[in-house]
């Protein structure tokens, strides 16, 4: 399970009249929140070639690179994005994307902000491969400095450092004098400012009452000591374990030749299969959310991370036939129906009854067949968008020719 970052600042409260000096101002109820998808031709390449997707042309330069498996020397191409406008003071940055890197090839995603003093540094977002034996897939540890930090995959802004702006910066590696090709497909970032808020109104429905879509049950649970290399065993995979669902539901798991590695006792090698490939040698943990939805990709799909601002909005993709993944944490007593609680824990959500209760399937549950749960409306929403939580993060993973819904009218598109 993955550890939430603590969200530094606040949204200000957007009114038509201005209070009195001595009034404090409305405590904010609703995140700001954009999601922007990187337009590869308006970048500019060090030997990348762009188009619809961004793809290693020749080498710009070399460098030589040292992690626990040696060092090495790669040759690169580098594409920096130009800079974007968030539209408001924003707190948090979270890059994602989807790539075909093949053996002998990975990726570095970095980004930096804008903040009222000019440009920050360039902060690493994430050091991706999909084979092994190349690097280390990682996050990197350490990067701090008076302008924020990195937690994991999210770069949070020093307090008093909130961002207007940012670019993104994707470095392609190959080994010298070969012929492999890396792409990236999509990519993109959120940009967010979270309330201080204890306690989140439920919402409105969004026209999804009375669907649920059918997805494949997994839990974590029977996987319990499973593999311990990866992230201590199958009680902290909620994360692969939710990739694992969604990607079943669009039928895209590995194959049997794949997962020939498992021991044949296992009741789900394809949860096993995404544990390893998502884990961050850093954190130490299957739960680096970029790292899931890059894991997608592997399987020719589209995601991203990103933070929803309501159940209203994520029923928007449920009646689109996309199911969720969601971040929240909560005690015993905060989720009626689930009967622990958590730091940290993804579950996927399936659909909503007919009076709006969310259905989850909960990797979370002693069994396959106990996966499906319903929890309150308002309970969910509050465990899942408040501050001490996630404030609304979710994984969006689907077809490229599955179109999404449009976004809320009126506000940044968070999609």
């Amino acid at each position: 399970m993955r550890a939430l970052t603590t969200f530094l600042s606040f949204l200000l409260m957007i009114t038509t009249l201005a209070p009195p000096a001595s009034a404090k101002p409305a405590p904010a109820t609703q995140a700001d929140v954009v999601f922007q998808r990187a337009d590869f031709p308006a970048g500019t390449s060090e030997g990348t070639t762009a188009g619809d997707d961004l793809s290693f042309g020749s080498a710009a330069g070399t460098m030589s690179y040292t992690d626990a498996l040696g060092t090495k020397t790669w040759e690169y191409a580098r594409w920096t994005g130009p800079e974007r406008a968030i539209g408001f003071p924003a707190t948090e940055l979270i890059a994602s994307w989807t790539a075909d890197l093949p053996q002998g090839s990975w990726l570095q995603a970095e980004a930096r902000a804008r903040n009222t003093e000019g440009l920050t540094k360039w902060y690493s977002l994430g050091r991706w491969a999909y084979a092994e034996g190349d690097i280390r897939r990682t996050s990197v540890s350490g990067q701090g400095d008076a302008d924020g930090t990195v937690a994991v995959d999210t770069f949070v802004a020093a307090a008093g450092k909130q961002i207007s702006a940012y670019q993104l910066r994707l470095t392609l590696y190959r080994t010298p004098g070969s012929s492999v090709t890396p792409r990236v497909r999509t990519s993109g970032a959120m940009a967010s400012n979270v309330p201080e808020r204890k306690t989140v109104p439920v919402s409105p429905g969004g026209g999804a009452w009375g669907t649920e879509l059918n997805v494949p049950r997994r839990s974590q649970n029977v996987h319990e000591g499973h593999y311990p290399e990866w992230d201590g065993g199958g009680e902290a995979w909620c994360s692969p374990t939710s990739t694992t669902m969604v990607l079943g539901y669009w039928g895209k798991w590995p194959s049997a030749q794949d997962t020939a590695w498992v021991d044949p006792s296992d009741p789900n090698p394809e949860v096993d299969y995404a544990a390893r490939y998502t884990y961050d040698h850093a954190y130490q943990g299957a739960g680096n959310w970029p790292f899931n939805t890059a894991y997608a990709g592997r399987y020719g799909m589209d995601g991203f991370v990103t933070r929803l601002r309501s159940l209203t909005e994520l029923e928007l993709l449920i009646k689109a036939g996309v199911p969720v993944i969601t971040s929240q944490s909560f005690k015993k007593s905060e989720l009626p129906g689930a009967g622990y609680g958590t730091n940290g824990h993804l579950m996927v959500i399936v659909g909503f009854t007919a009076t709006g209760d969310v259905i989850a399937n909960d990797p979370a549950s002693p069994s396959n067949d106990a996966v499906r749960r319903v929890y309150p409306r308002a309970d969910f929403e509050n465990v899942w968008l408040r501050s001490s939580s996630s404030g609304g993060v979710a994984y969006v993973v689907h077809p490229p020719g599955h179109p999404l819904p449009a976004t809320t009218p009126g506000l940044p598109a968070n999609w």
